[in-house]
């Protein structure tokens, strides 16, 4: 039994619970259909308690799911046990940085906006350093130096990244003049890394509101894995209903295309640096 699933086996846990529903099935059902207890269905649905591939593929063909892909998808996330990198900082930072860090390292591909602060993916060390020293309460130097140590290793992400960062982030200085001019150099140069496509979307758009809020879209195996993720104020909150990413989906598409395309967003960052 886990005391505390991680956001990977939870959306396991959500797509096994959603299969069972969609089929007409109670968790009593689908336990004898297994011919285990009904405890042990709700445990494995609420990611307590893992499942065996076997097991999975048993109650997908119960609950008639004909989808190979995705039960290919979903067996893949029941047997994993790599470890990965960012369990080094399970305890010592809340699990939310660690499922972000499990989301970006199993994903196909990442979308995000960002209106407020340049992407953590593309931050500098003392951007990021500054970033979290504003924190409140404020953070004791052990704890800032291991966040900053975290969000480096996040960056190491090869999968295509399509960022939309809007001009009051690039403008909003969050540490002093010479740091931030390097945190613009540094855009300019991950925007010509092959995985990379980094667009602006400048203050003169008249009307323009599809941007008001920071999102990541994140792309799973298959599409009916995908997951958004939003900043709340008690943590992020992970996004994963059919209706919800469809919703996002399209408003990724619209913010994108009043967006500078990548040529004239590197070119208004430089501009932006020669102000400085």
């Amino acid at each position: 039994m886990r005391r505390e699933p991680t956001a990977r086996q939870l959306r396991l846990a959500t797509e096994l619970r959603r299969l069972r529903e969609a089929a007409g099935l109670t968790a009593r059902e689908a336990a004898a259909m297994l011919g285990v207890s009904p405890a042990q269905i709700t445990h494995i649905e609420s990611g307590l308690a893992g499942v065996s591939e076997k097991r999975l593929r048993r109650l997908a063909s119960h609950y008639a799911c004909s989808d190979e892909d995705f039960i290919a998808a979903l067996t893949s996330m029941a047997t994993d046990r790599t470890r990965g990198w960012w369990e080094e900082y399970r305890g010592l930072l809340p699990n939310a940085f660690l499922d972000l860090s499990e989301l970006e390292h199993h994903s196909t591909f990442l979308s995000e906006v960002s209106v407020v602060f340049v992407p953590g993916l593309l931050q500098t060390e003392a951007y990021a350093r500054a970033l979290f020293s504003s924190r409140v309460p404020e953070l004791t130097a052990e704890e800032l130096e291991m966040r900053v140590r975290h969000r480096m290793a996040r960056q190491k992400i090869t999968v295509p990244y399509e960022v939309l960062v809007h001009e009051a982030a690039l403008r909003i200085r969050v540490s002093d003049r010479a740091a931030w001019r390097a945190q613009l150099l540094r855009l300019v140069e991950l925007s010509e890394a092959e995985h990379v496509t980094l667009r602006v979307i400048p203050f003169d758009l008249d009307g323009f509101s599809r941007a008001s809020s920071t999102m990541t879209y994140a792309g799973g195996p298959v599409p009916k894995l995908d997951t958004v993720v939003r900043d709340a104020p008690h943590g992020s909150v992970f996004i994963d209903s059919e209706a919800q990413l469809s919703a996002y989906r399209t408003r990724f598409r619209r913010v994108e295309a009043v967006s500078l395309d990548p040529i004239r967003s590197g070119d208004f960052i430089h501009r932006l640096t020669k102000e400085l």
